[in-house]
C-alpha cells in the first residue's frame, strides 16, 4: 500500500509552491493534478511518473468526485508515492477532507501538504489586504459555488458584519444573485468590490467597482475568479505592486 499526499499546489505562481509539495512532486509515482494546479509543476517530477487529470469545471467534471476517491486509491495499491496535486489548499474548498476520510476508510495513509490558499494571495497579489488595522479586523471566506438564493443554503447571509472582508471563490458565475442578496441584507450599493482573474499568473486582471455595477463589468472576465468586498477593496490605490 502506497503513501498518498493531498497536496496544495498555491494559486498558481510557480514560486508559490511549498518546499514540501516540490519535494513530493519530485518523488511521486504518479501525480493526480486538477484544472487549477500551475502545470509548470509537472515539469518537477520524474521522467517515469504518471499523470492523471481529473480536473473539474463548472458544469464539466472529467471525472465525479467519487470517481476521483476511487482512482486515488486505487493508484495506492499499485504505487508507493501518490500526490493529489489540488489548487490552492486541500482543505479550503478544495475536498480534501473528503478524500482524507475515504482513504481513510480503505486503511490507506495519507498526508496533507498545506498550499497558499488563493483567498489571501490572490487579494495579495491585487494589492488588497484582507485585514487593515482601522479599516477590517476579520474577514470570511465563502463558496461562491452555492447558488445564493436558494432555500436550502448553508450560508448564514445576515450574518455578515459591515466592517468585514468578504471573500468568495468561484462566485463568478453567480455574482450577480450575490451582489443582489448583499445588497438585500443591508450592503451598500457602493461596497466596494474587486473582482481578481487568474489571480497571481500573468494573466491577472482585476476589475474594481462597487456591488450595484459589479455584475456587468465583470461578466467577460475569464475564470478563474475571486471575489473580494470590503473597504479594503479601497487600499488597492497605494498597494497594487504585481500588475503594475
Amino acid at each position: 500500500m502506497g503513501q498518498v499526499y493531498l497536496t496544495g499546489a498555491g494559486p498558481g505562481d510557480m514560486e508559490l509552491l511549498t518546499l514540501k509539495a516540490l519535494r513530493v512532486v519530485k518523488i511521486a509515482d504518479v501525480i493526480i493534478y486538477d484544472r487549477l494546479a500551475n502545470p509548470e509543476i509537472l515539469k518537477e517530477a520524474k521522467k517515469d511518473c504518471e499523470f492523471v487529470y481529473v480536473g473539474k469545471e463548472d458544469g464539466r467534471h472529467i471525472l465525479p468526485q467519487d470517481e476521483i476517491n476511487e482512482t486515488i486509491y486505487q493508484k495506492a495499491l499499485k504505487y508507493d508515492v501518490v500526490v493529489r496535486l489540488k489548487g490552492g489548499d486541500p482543505f479550503v474548498f478544495g475536498r480534501g477532507g473528503e478524500e482524507g476520510m475515504y482513504l481513510k476508510n480503505k486503511g490507506v495513509s495519507f498526508e496533507i501538504i498545506p498550499g497558499i490558499t488563493s483567498a489571501i494571495s490572490v487579494p495579495a497579489y491585487a494589492g488588497i489586504p484582507v485585514t487593515s488595522r482601522g479599516v477590517a479586523v476579520s474577514f470570511r471566506v465563502v463558496t461562491g459555488h452555492e447558488t445564493p438564493n436558494k432555500t436550502d443554503s448553508q450560508i448564514d447571509w445576515k450574518s455578515f458584519k459591515n466592517n468585514e472582508t468578504i471573500i468568495f471563490l468561484m462566485g463568478l458565475h453567480n455574482i450577480q444573485t450575490i451582489c443582489k442578496k448583499l445588497i438585500s441584507i443591508g450592503k451598500s450599493k457602493d461596497c466596494p468590490i474587486a473582482v481578481i482573474s487568474k489571480g497571481t499568473t500573468k494573466e491577472q486582471k482585476t476589475i474594481v467597482s462597487t456591488l450595484q455595477n459589479i455584475p456587468k463589468e465583470a461578466k467577460k472576465l475569464p475564470t478563474p475568479a475571486l471575489i473580494v468586498i470590503g473597504e479594503v477593496v479601497k487600499l488597492r490605490d497605494e498597494l497594487n505592486w504585481f500588475e503594475d
